[in-house]
């Protein structure tokens, strides 16, 4: 029986073979390897992945997709909103075959629905210790938001608090006409990959200062930023004569520690 793609789940599912081959080509999965499937729908990327790897864990919230998926053999199915799945158990759980020692880090791919790539982007930098790299599909412009450079329009908050973390590359375009049913938007494969030795940083100092920073993006600094750092009593230097989108991750990073 044909499945419905449900618009409250952002469904859209791959269906153009070349770009599913180019995708688990990017991916190059090794058999062994310990990966989790976000959002696996029909099995598009699922099948030649898990072909590759021998085993592969998925999620999936769409009760129906999720029991004809756990028909497969060599799938592990997580029937859950990946916003609720603790990304840490599930590394653990994932044991090495030869030596029943848990893996320390797990690959993270997927097709991810639009409408909640952005928490899911954040949900997984909450807990990027367990993870060796991610390649998700998104709409094109998320990812150029993603990697935008500073003094580019696309730079934003999201730049800002990916960079400081992951290294990252567009590493391929994806047209509506590769989904059924087809989205209104271009999408596109990001390559995120944790900083080996990401700086040592409050979390949640960065996230404070760089939302406070692009609140009012056309703004001056001192406008915003200038007076939460006069409250926080910084005494330092950071000019603020300029625009958020001028300011490069590394001194957005460099203040969050000062402060």
């Amino acid at each position: 029986m044909k499945h419905i793609a449900r618009k409250r789940f952002g469904q859209h599912f791959l269906t153009d073979g070349g770009i599913i081959d180019a995708i688990v080509d990017a991916i190059a999965p090794v058999a062994g390897q310990s990966m989790v499937e976000i959002g696996p729908g029909l099995a598009a990327l699922t099948q030649p992945l898990v072909e590759r790897l021998g085993h592969l864990s998925v999620i999936e919230l769409d009760r129906d997709l999720a029991l004809r998926l756990r028909e497969h053999p060599q799938l592990s199915v997580v029937e859950s909103d990946v916003l609720k799945v603790d990304f840490r158990a599930l590394a653990a759980q994932m044991l090495d075959k030869a030596t029943a020692a848990p893996l320390r880090k797990i690959r993270v791919v997927g097709n991810l629905p639009y409408n909640i790539s952005t928490p899911i982007l954040f949900h997984l930098l909450a807990q990027v210790d367990v993870i060796e790299d991610q390649h998700f599909m998104l709409q094109k412009e998320v990812i150029d938001r993603m990697v935008a450079q500073p003094s580019t329009s696309d730079y934003s908050r999201l730049s800002v608090m990916l960079q400081w973390r992951y290294d990252m590359a567009n590493v391929l375009f994806v047209p509506p006409k590769s989904f059924d049913p087809p989205p209104r938007v271009d999408s596109a494969v990001v390559r995120m990959v944790p900083l080996a030795q990401p700086p040592d940083v409050d979390v949640k100092t960065l996230e404070t200062l760089v939302q406070v920073a692009f609140s009012q993006r056309r703004k001056i600094l001192r406008n915003t930023l200038g007076k939460w750092l006069d409250e926080k009593g910084f005494g330092g230097a950071f000019d603020v004569q300029r625009r958020a989108e001028e300011v490069p991750v590394a001194e957005f990073v460099a203040l969050a520690q000062a402060v």
